[in-house]
C-alpha cells in the first residue's frame, strides 16, 4: 500500500460516522476532538452543555467552573476507542481547574489520541517501516461570573495531527482554534428542597483549517455548536435526580452543497469562517436536510448523598448524517477527595464500533489533598 492511500485509510478509519448510510455524512478532519472524553457525560448519553458543574467542564462547558464548590481539581480519563476493529487506538484525557476567586476561573485541559502502531508495505507487500500515528490538543480556558446566575468563558487551543505518513508532500497539521461559551442557573424553590434549572452554549473549535501536504489542500476542524439545559430535583435531603438535553451541531460545510458540487475546490479555498456561517443553510435538501444534520442526547443521573451516582442516557443521529445511535450507561463513586467514574455505551446500529466502549475518569481534590497532607 502506498503511502498516500494509507493516510486516506486512516482517516476512513478513525472517522465514528463509519455506519453512515450515504456520502452525504458531514466529515471534518481531526474526529478525535468530538470524542466525549469522560465517564460522567459519556455515562448520560453525552450531554453536558448544562449539567451541574464537574471537574470535566472543559470539553462541554468551561463557563461552570466558577460555579464549582471546591477551588480546584483535576481529572484524568481513558477511552479503548474502536475496540471492535482494533485493539490499539486509546484517548487519553487530563483537564484541570482552579478560581482564582469566588468569580473567576482558569482551566484546562490536555487530549492525546493514539492510532497504535501501523505497517507500511510496498507495492510487493513487504513491511517497509512502521509508524505510530497520533492526534493531541491542548486547551485552556478563562470564565467569569457575570451575574449571580450567569457565566461567560473564551478559551484557545493548539491542535496537532500526525498521519503518521511523512514523505516529501505529507506531513503533521497545525492549527488553532477557539471557544465561546456561557452557562445560566437559577434556583427554584419545590416542596422537597431546592432545585436547579439550567442552560449551557459551547461554541467550540472556531479557527483555521487544518493541511497535511504544505497547504495544497486543506480541511475543516470540528467546529461545533451545543445548546443543552438541566433541570436537578431534590427528591428528598439524601437523593436527587437530573434530567439533562442537549443539542448539537457540526458548523462545517454540508458535503453536496451547490458551491462544492458545482466547484469541489471551492471546499478548499472556502475559509473556515464562510464554512461557519454557511453551514447553516448550504445542504441541497434544503431546511429538512439541515435539521437532520443536528444529534440529540438527553441523560439523568441519580444521586444519593453526593456520594454515589447511576447514570445513564440515549444518543440519536440521523440515519444519513452518521447513524451514531446509543444508549449509555455509568456509575460513580465520591470520596472525600477523590471521585471514580465509568460509563459504558450499548449501539443500537448492527455491527456498530461504538458498541461496548468503556470510559475510566479519575478525579482528585487537590487543594483538599494539600490540606490534609500539612
Amino acid at each position: 500500500m502506498n503511502k498516500k492511500s494509507l493516510a486516506s485509510l486512516l482517516m476512513l478509519s478513525i472517522s465514528f460516522l463509519a455506519t453512515a448510510q450515504d456520502n452525504n455524512v458531514i466529515s471534518t478532519a481531526v474526529p478525535s476532538l468530538s470524542i466525549t472524553p469522560d465517564s460522567r457525560a459519556g455515562g448520560m448519553g453525552d450531554v453536558g452543555a448544562a449539567t451541574t458543574p464537574d471537574v470535566n467542564s472543559q470539553f462541554w462547558n468551561p463557563s461552570k467552573y466558577v460555579f464549582m464548590e471546591s477551588q480546584t481539581g483535576v481529572s484524568v480519563s481513558y477511552t479503548p476507542w474502536l475496540r471492535k476493529l482494533v485493539d490499539d487506538i486509546d484517548l487519553l484525557y487530563l483537564a484541570g481547574y482552579w478560581k482564582l476567586d469566588s468569580r473567576q476561573a482558569f482551566s484546562a485541559s490536555l487530549r492525546y489520541f493514539s492510532l497504535g502502531t501501523i505497517s507500511l508495505m510496498d507495492e510487493f507487500g513487504i513491511q517497509t517501516t512502521s509508524v505510530s500515528p497520533n492526534e493531541f490538543a491542548f486547551d485552556a480556558a478563562y470564565s467569569r461570573m457575570l451575574s449571580d446566575k450567569l457565566s461567560a468563558s473564551v478559551g484557545l487551543r493548539y491542535i496537532s495531527s500526525d498521519l503518521g505518513v511523512q514523505s516529501e508532500d505529507m506531513q503533521r497539521g497545525a492549527t488553532v482554534a477557539a471557544d465561546v461559551s456561557a452557562y445560566y442557573k437559577t434556583p427554584i424553590s419545590l416542596s422537597t428542597g431546592d432545585g436547579q434549572l439550567a442552560f449551557g452554549l459551547n461554541a467550540s473549535n472556531i479557527g483555521g483549517k487544518i493541511s497535511f501536504d504544505k497547504g495544497t489542500t486543506s480541511a475543516f476542524i470540528p467546529t461545533n455548536l451545543r445548546l443543552g439545559t438541566s433541570f436537578d430535583y431534590p427528591i428528598d435531603a439524601y437523593n436527587r435526580i437530573s434530567f439533562s438535553g442537549d443539542a448539537n451541531k457540526l458548523m462545517v460545510p454540508t458535503p453536496n452543497s451547490a458551491k462544492i458540487a458545482a466547484d469541489p475546490s471551492y471546499y478548499n479555498k472556502m475559509s473556515s469562517i464562510t464554512g461557519v456561517f454557511g453551514s447553516f443553510s448550504d445542504a441541497s435538501g434544503g431546511y429538512k436536510e439541515e435539521l437532520r444534520e443536528i444529534s440529540y442526547s438527553v441523560g439523568a443521573e441519580y444521586a444519593y448523598n453526593k456520594q454515589f451516582f447511576i447514570r445513564g442516557g440515549y444518543f440519536d443521529e440521523d440515519t444519513y448524517k452518521g447513524n451514531r445511535k446509543f444508549f449509555t450507561a455509568g456509575a460513580g463513586f465520591k470520596l472525600t477527595l477523590m471521585q471514580i467514574d465509568a460509563a459504558y455505551t450499548i449501539a443500537t446500529t448492527p455491527s456498530s464500533p461504538l458498541d461496548g466502549t468503556l470510559r475510566i475518569s479519575l478525579s482528585f481534590d487537590m487543594l483538599g489533598m494539600k490540606e490534609m497532607m500539612k
